[in-house]
């Protein structure tokens, strides 16, 4: 099982196999057919309270990720889960983040309890 963390501004490569985008908001300035997003399952997201905390600052990094844990253990989460990972049984997975330093990000806490 692979899976790994990329920007989806970055260019798609063809080690990307299955792109999922796991942002709540789709990202600025990006279009679709650029994007080469295979799916986009929001659920997998942090909710818009978590994420409006984090960036207020009011935490830090290992509260955020405890707390997006939490909220990745409700039924629709988990579904969501085990789909991502029958696409990564069958190839690679990359997860795709707007954010700026994604290995320090939700997609990166999502990867590590993926793999």
């Amino acid at each position: 099982m692979s899976v790994r963390v990329r920007r989806v501004y970055d260019p798609p490569e063809p080690e990307d196999g299955v792109r999922v985008l796991v942002d709540r908001l789709w990202p600025r300035g990006l279009a679709k057919d650029a994007a080469r997003v295979d799916e986009w399952p929001k659920g997998l997201t942090p909710s818009n309270e978590l994420r409006r905390w984090y960036h207020a600052g009011e935490g830090s990094h290992e509260e955020f990720a405890r707390r997006y844990e939490a909220e990745l253990t409700g039924p629709e989460a988990e579904e969501l889960l085990r789909h991502v990972r029958e696409l990564m049984a069958s190839g690679p997975v990359t997860l795709l983040t707007a954010v700026k330093d994604p290995e320090h990000g939700h997609a990166a806490v999502l990867a590590r309890l993926l793999g």
